[in-house]
């Protein structure tokens, strides 16, 4: 069963009914590795986070403290926090907004202390609406503390962090897309090259994009030691991370575990996390790392929580949302819903995507309600090639974002493994599914 015994990092405070506020966060140790960090060098800071291995918590796993070594040579402008937390089924962030907004302005403290930036920006979706209040009623405290603004907590560094609340699309998750929305202009991706944010960010400076679950690890990394958070898991999966289980599961929710050392099958079936499958049934499918992820079986839930080990079979961790879908599941109409979000939320910058996505939303929709054709399904093959040719994973790129290239992962891994579904739908009008 389950490895259990590793330190909560991000999730200590959770517990608490009052864990949001600022008497319960100097309570229980808040702003003291903000405090450390201060007696440090920026570069010994920086260090610490070399020596975490800390894997990026957003969807992509970059190393942080790699992605902060692409600026140590330059000066950097802006460091801006990713909180559009937008994909169905990922609420990981969400929690930390809600649950612990302080952790998360600390850690944007010290990456900033690091960095040597003096204007800092977290960029939340804007309805979280508890969150929102939360998180900026914590800003307003950390400035009447005298964590944030002038000569911080009584040393020579100062900084301005600002919330920005964003407009509720999808697209935004997306880092230069988030540039876009925080200058004010549509949420559009940049072509990179040239716009890698570490070059031409945001107001075209030199930017460093992070995410909330990235950012939290910090103050118990620099409190603990870059080695003691590298001592967990196996490298270069370090650390614990925030896994969102989803779906036939008997107790869903946010569950941190140290990684590589525990299971897919531990987090779906140990009793203290999801618990099993309600009904008793078996695990038909899960998702491992977000929608935008190519499925795994029954037979991969032996795979260790490692991005390396999900990245060999064919997946990835992603952003950190696990849904598992049992024997009662209709897979055509689970492709069918994905495919319909992100037709939805396509920014329609990119014909593959613009376009793509709405035939293939058009095409299971017929499928999903007893219209659709036997060579329907090699037509959805063929235009998911188009999107992203090969079918492999990682997708080869044909659009700006990797948004369009990620939408056939839930059609081909449905139609690979369950092409009786669809072959039922056709002839039957339906599956026996409800």
């Amino acid at each position: 069963m389950s490895q259990l015994t590793a330190p909560k990092i991000v999730t200590s405070r959770i517990g608490f009914d009052d864990s949001f506020t600022l008497d319960r966060f100097l309570a229980t140790g808040g702003y003291e590795g903000l405090r450390k960090a201060l007696t440090m060098s920026p570069s010994e800071v920086c260090a610490q986070v070399d020596a975490a291995s800390l894997l990026g918590r957003g969807g992509a796993g970059f190393p942080a403290g790699r992605k902060w070594s692409m600026l140590r040579k330059n000066d950097v402008s802006y460091l801006v926090i990713n909180g559009d937390e937008s994909e169905p089924a990922t609420f990981k962030d969400h929690l930390l907004i809600e649950r612990d907004p302080h952790q998360l302005i600390e850690g944007v403290l010290i990456a900033a202390y690091a960095l040597q930036v003096n204007q800092a920006f977290i960029f939340i979706r804007g309805e979280f609406a508890l969150g929102l209040e939360r998180l900026q009623s914590a800003l307003n405290d950390a400035y009447a503390y005298g964590a944030v603004g002038t000569k911080i907590l009584n040393s020579s560094f100062s900084i301005d962090l600002v919330v920005h609340p964003g407009a509720g699309a999808y697209i935004c998750g997306e880092e230069t897309s988030l540039l876009e929305s925080l200058e004010g202009k549509r949420g559009f991706p940049r072509i990179k090259p040239p716009f890698f944010p570490a070059a031409i960010g945001l107001y075209g400076e030199p930017t460093v994009v992070n995410n909330v679950e990235t950012m939290s690890n910090l103050p118990w990394i620099i409190s603990n030691g870059g080695d003691a958070f590298a001592a967990l898991g196996e490298t270069p999966s370090t650390g614990t991370r925030l896994f969102a289980l989803a779906g036939h599961v008997r107790n869903p929710g946010v569950y941190e575990l140290e990684m590589v050392k525990n299971t897919f099958r531990d987090l779906i079936f140990d009793p203290a996390l999801g618990g099993g499958i309600p009904s008793g049934g078996r695990v038909k499918a899960f998702i491992p790392g977000g929608v935008s992820a190519p499925w795994f079986y029954e037979e991969d839930l032996d795979t260790p929580l490692g991005q390396g080990q999900v990245a060999d079979k064919g997946s990835m961790l992603g952003s950190g949302s696990v849904v598992v879908m049992d024997d009662s599941t209709c897979m055509v109409r689970a492709a069918w819903r994905i495919t319909r979000f992100f037709s939805r939320e396509s920014c329609g910058q990119c014909t593959p995507c613009r376009e793509g996505s709405g035939w293939l939303e058009r095409i299971l929709y017929r499928l999903e309600h007893g219209e659709g054709r036997v060579e329907d399904l090699d037509l959805l093959l063929d235009l998911c090639d188009n999107i992203a040719p090969g079918l492999s994973w990682p997708p080869q790129q044909t659009t700006i974002c990797v948004l369009g290239p990620s939408i056939p992962s839930s059609i081909h891994s449905a139609i690979s493994h369950f092409r009786d579904e669809f072959l039922a739908h056709v002839k039957e009008g339906g599956c026996s599914y409800a």
